[in-house]
């Protein structure tokens, strides 16, 4: 590997807060406010101690791929589970990315002085599919993850500038949204699900061996140094991503945060903009990881890209991202993971005393992460979760908001 200490960094932390980032104040509405934070710092934990635990498992089972370890540990049967959940993940995840920015872009467009609908910029077909030739195929061909860290570097940058987007409406904004009192409860019946959603944000796993393996000195104390700051930052966007966005809106927050703002919000149009933008610089990070699954890599990436973006085409409503995507890759894909698959594969090749502290926090991973998904997606499929799309919030019509204020419960 060639690659510094900053730009592995770089790569995990543009794997973690990539598209998942903008459904974490959603994830405070289920889980009530106060839980949510303290629910989103131990998914981070957790996705910190796992991310090393695998390393350890490599290291332990002399392999150097995600799915070695589990072959070695599980042999065939946990293999192939593993290698369709390294695939399905990021190609599923590819597939939001672009709705993301076939969705999010047309709204910049839309802005543009002389572009009105029926516009060729207004398609989001034509988006997707022109951003996929220009932008994503011509990143995805490079054939060291190493290359990606600049690439990491301007989307992270660009991350921080639509936080900082999301803090000035909370200031300027929140107070044209009206508020009710069990916003601020601290807990609710969607915490499960919730998790959920937080496990999509912030997994990484899939492609930890990746980004290990590019390192000039891929040592498990380099690597932890690495994990550590890159988690660490990570929460701390996500955290005040999560609470700013949810103490703008509240009970009103959707799916996707950007779905809240205004149609004429400038600002928020910029923020869109950069989060168009971010998700196209995030797309090659999961491309490589579907392409670790075969040794054609160079035909099986241009197969990835082409073949998904047709397929999405047809996709018309932003929900299949905030319902399906969001809730059901968090709870049957991130899950496992992040929560089941290291834990399990390290207590099998420990050498350590069953009382050893890596053991009991490999088992309480490991309980946790079973319980999530399975009670997870039983409220997935009995309480599926709402969103609008494209309808503009009530509270952008000043008119509105007095009536929404005298029916609000008290």
């Amino acid at each position: 590997g060639n690659s510094d200490l900053a730009s592995a960094g770089f790569n995990i932390i543009n794997s973690i807060i990539g598209s998942g980032i903008i459904g974490l104040p959603y994830s405070m509405k289920q889980a009530g406010f106060p839980l949510g934070v303290l629910l989103l710092f131990g998914v981070a934990y957790i996705t910190d101690y796992s991310i090393i635990l695998l390393i350890k498992g490599g290291n332990l089972s002399s392999t150097s791929t995600y799915q070695e370890l589990v072959k070695k540990t599980y042999g065939l049967i946990g293999y192939l589970i593993l290698s369709t959940l390294q695939f399905l993940y990021p190609f599923i995840a590819m597939i939001s990315y672009n709705i993301i920015t076939g969705d999010t872009l047309t709204k910049v467009f839309q802005r543009i002085p002389g572009v009105e609908p029926g516009n060729v910029l207004t398609d989001r077909h034509f988006i997707i599919l022109f951003t996929t030739i220009i932008f994503t195929l011509p990143i995805s061909l490079y054939h060291d993850i190493a290359k990606l860290g600049k690439v990491s570097l301007i989307s992270l940058i660009l991350t921080i500038v639509i936080l900082v987007v999301v803090m000035v409406r909370t200031v300027t904004f929140s107070p044209q949204v009206p508020k009710s009192e069990n916003a601020w409860i601290f807990a609710k019946s969607n915490a499960v699900q919730a998790i959920g959603v937080m496990s999509f944000a912030f997994i990484c796993h899939h492609n930890s061996f990746l980004i290990y393996g590019s390192l000039e000195e891929p040592t498990l104390n380099n690597w932890s140094r690495i994990t550590h700051v890159s988690v660490s930052l990570a929460v701390i966007i996500s955290v005040v991503f999560a609470a700013c966005g949810y103490m703008t809106f509240a009970e009103y927050t959707e799916g996707d945060i950007f779905e809240n703002y205004c149609r004429d919000d400038n600002l928020a149009t910029f923020g869109r903009f950069c989060y168009g933008v971010t998700v196209i610089l995030t797309f090659p990070l999961e491309c490589f990881v579907t392409r670790e699954v075969s040794i054609y890599h160079l035909p099986l990436t241009r197969l990835i890209s082409f073949f998904h973006s047709p397929a999405l085409l047809f996709i018309h409503s932003y929900k299949v991202f905030v319902i399906v995507i969001s809730h059901t890759q968090g709870v049957l894909s991130a899950t496992p993971l992040v929560f089941i698959i290291p834990t399990a594969c390290y207590l099998r090749l420990s050498e350590e005393q069953w009382n050893h502290s890596d053991n009991i926090i490999s088992c309480l991973i490991l309980a946790v992460g079973a319980l999530v998904m399975t009670v997870g997606f039983v409220l997935t499929i009995l309480h599926p979760q709402e969103c609008s799309h494209g309808k503009e919030m009530f509270y952008c019509f000043p008119s509105n908001v007095s009536f929404h204020n005298s029916t609000l419960p008290p």
